[in-house]
This record gives structure tokens, C-alpha cells and sequence, in this order.
């Protein structure tokens, strides 16, 4: 990966987004794209647009979503000690002796999800249970309620302190590649298109879009704001190469082995009989995964925006998602910015996709 491509893939998974808290994350992701954009702007809530080729048909809408899981500030007690409520689907079972940041008006606070010590509770008749996350607290360092009112607020937002990592050879590790990844991947579509702008007959909006891991309120709104020809919609999905994992539930899927293709649901059978042939043209290796309800990705409530919308899903695997550790092949995310490209490229002027009967 190009390092100015890097650089920005670390500024997006290092800098704190939850759902509802976008507006930094939503910065450095405007900030890379305008070099590359006709125009950019964003919309009452968050959502934040670059435009390519304005005038160009059919219009392609690329989203991401800029949100992460989190915490927030719920209750302090009167020792000063902070009990968290849980912004999206986060799990609690690996919270505890995290490290986390508050992200109060004063500024970024430290603190620890505290965890009794073993010698204290390992002699017990019974060992005790994994709390649920209301019964978590997070230690400061103060003593009284005064104290923690003074640095913190009632619904400040939590993150993990999780850094991104290079592990062996191309495997990276993050807290938030769910979904940094898919505004990365809309970002880098807009850049590789604008290198071949006199190839380009379609107008791309490149979608960083807020509150999916909570509402999909945000890409309904975006969808709603551009009303497209047609959508790709990126997300992580699932690597089950892990152990622990039945593949014979939920699918074969592989870390380094490409991006995915998911089939069923939403997924347009037009549009992916294309990305087929166009992956196939430019020798890049895809996955499959069978869908056979919701994707549970905006592609879920993009695709009934006003009369319908041909939508599919691009799927990146992930080990250990919505978890500090989630983990990526960056391989597989240049195949995946690469296809996306190749296929906005490969549009035809004014083209439309529908269901052939």
C-alpha cells in the first residue's frame, strides 16, 4: 500500500468516532479527500460527501461508515468511580482491564475498567461471574464524585486505548477497522477514478456516513440526499478462519484470500454479475458468502431509498470484530479499493441495472 494511503488509514482508525460523536474521524476523512473531489460538503448530521465527475450518468453512490462502537459516561458513584453505557453492539465479555479515554470538553481524560485482582477473588467458593457492563466501572484516579464531576460530564464518550498495529506481513490490527475501512475504501475509489477521470463516465459520491452501528439513520439520510443509480455500500465482514468458528454456519471466509462478495438479500444480482467479470478481467481474487435475510449493513436501508435503489455490499474479512484487536489483510483491502475502482471505470454512459425476468 502507498504510504500516503497508509497514513491515512491510520489517522482514521486512531482517531475516536463513535456513533453519534462523529466529527473528528468525519475531518480527516474530508481533509484526504478534497484533492481528489469536484466538490465536498456534508449535511446536518455528519454525513460528509466528495463529489467526482458531477456531471456524469449514472450516478454511483460509495459508502462507509464513519461510526465505531463505544462507551459513554452513564453514572458516577460517589467515589468518584464512572459506570459506562454501551454506544452499538459492544462486547462487554472483553472490556474489563482495558484501557480507555473520555473525551470530555476539557479534553481527553485517561482512565482503567477496573478488574479485581486474581489473589483477592481465586480462593472464592464461587469464582465470580462476568459482569454485564452496567456493573463495570472505570477508576480515574479520583476519589470523590466532586472530583470526577469536575473533569467528566454525564454522556461524555468512551474509546479504547488501542493503537494501530502492523502484525506479520501485511496483517494489521485496530480498534475500529468496523468500519474505517469502508470510508477508506470510498475515499481511495474517488482518488483511483480521478486518475483516470477522461475514462470516467459516471458521477461518484464518495459517502462517509454516521450512526450505522446504532440507527443506519445516517446512510438513509445520505441515500435519500443523492438519490443514485446505484450503490456499493462497504463494510467488514466475518473472516471464520479463526478457531472456534463453524464455516457450515457461517461461511468460508478467509483472511488474505480477497475481498467479498456477498450473494442474496439486497445484493443486486445485476450489479454482482458485473463485479464477477470485472474481478475475473483484472485478476483479483474475491470470496463468496451466501445472505439469506439482512446484511446488517446500510446496504439494508439504502436499497429502498425513494423508488429502490440496485445496491450491493463489498465485504472486507475481519477476525475478532467489535473487539480492541479486530484485524485485517491489507492485501485483501488494495483488492478491494482496486475492484471497487475497476468497476466504477467499467460503468457505461447512462447505464442502468435491473432484475432480468
Amino acid at each position: 500500500m502507498r504510504k500516503e494511503s497508509l497514513d491515512f488509514l491510520k489517522r482514521l482508525i486512531t482517531t475516536p468516532s463513535p456513533s453519534g460523536f462523529e466529527t473528528k474521524g468525519t475531518k480527516v476523512w474530508l481533509d484526504y479527500v478534497k484533492p481528489f473531489a469536484d466538490k465536498t460538503f456534508i449535511d446536518s448530521y455528519g454525513n460528509a460527501f466528495a463529489v467526482l465527475n458531477p456531471d456524469g450518468d449514472p450516478k454511483i453512490f460509495i459508502a462507509g461508515h464513519s461510526d465505531e462502537i463505544g462507551m459513554m459516561v452513564n453514572y458516577i458513584d460517589d467515589k468518584g468511580f464512572i459506570y459506562p453505557k454501551a454506544i452499538g453492539g459492544l462486547d462487554f465479555t472483553v472490556s474489563r482491564a482495558k484501557r480507555v479515554i473520555i473525551h470530555s470538553k476539557n479534553g481527553p481524560l485517561k482512565g482503567v475498567l477496573g478488574a479485581t485482582a486474581i489473589h483477592i477473588w481465586y480462593k472464592a467458593d464461587t469464582p465470580p461471574k462476568q459482569p454485564k457492563l452496567h456493573e463495570q466501572y472505570i477508576d480515574i484516579g479520583v476519589s470523590s464524585k466532586k472530583e470526577a464531576e469536575k473533569l467528566v460530564k454525564i454522556g461524555d464518550p468512551i474509546t479504547y486505548i488501542d493503537d494501530f498495529e502492523m502484525l506479520k506481513g501485511e496483517v494489521a490490527v485496530g480498534r475500529a477497522f468496523d468500519n474505517k475501512i469502508g470510508t477508506f475504501t470510498a475515499a481511495e475509489t474517488l482518488r483511483l477514478c480521478a486518475k483516470e477521470k477522461k475514462k470516467l463516465r459516471a458521477c461518484i459520491v464518495a459517502v462517509s456516513a454516521v450512526q450505522e452501528e446504532i440507527t443506519q439513520g445516517g446512510a438513509r439520510m445520505a441515500a435519500q440526499n443523492i438519490n443514485p443509480d446505484l450503490a456499493i455500500v462497504v463494510d467488514v465482514t466475518h473472516s471464520t478462519d479463526s478457531p472456534g468458528i463453524d464455516p457450515k454456519e457461517f461461511g468460508d471466509v478467509k483472511l488474505g484470500k480477497g475481498p467479498v462478495l456477498t450473494f442474496g438479500s439486497v445484493n443486486h444480482p445485476a450489479i454482482l454479475s458485473r463485479l464477477e467479470g470485472v474481478a475475473k478481467k483484472k485478476r483479483i481474487e474475491v470470496q463468496r458468502e451466501a445472505n439469506g435475510s439482512r446484511t446488517y449493513t446500510d446496504a439494508d436501508v439504502v436499497f429502498t431509498v425513494h423508488k429502490g435503489v440496485p445496491t450491493v455490499t463489498l465485504g472486507l474479512p475481519n477476525r475478532y470484530m467489535h473487539t480492541p484487536v479486530e484485524m485485517i489483510n491489507l492485501k485483501d483491502l488494495e483488492k478491494l479499493n482496486n475492484l471497487s475502482a475497476a468497476f466504477v471505470l467499467d460503468l457505461k454512459a447512462k447505464e442502468r441495472f435491473s432484475v432480468k425476468v
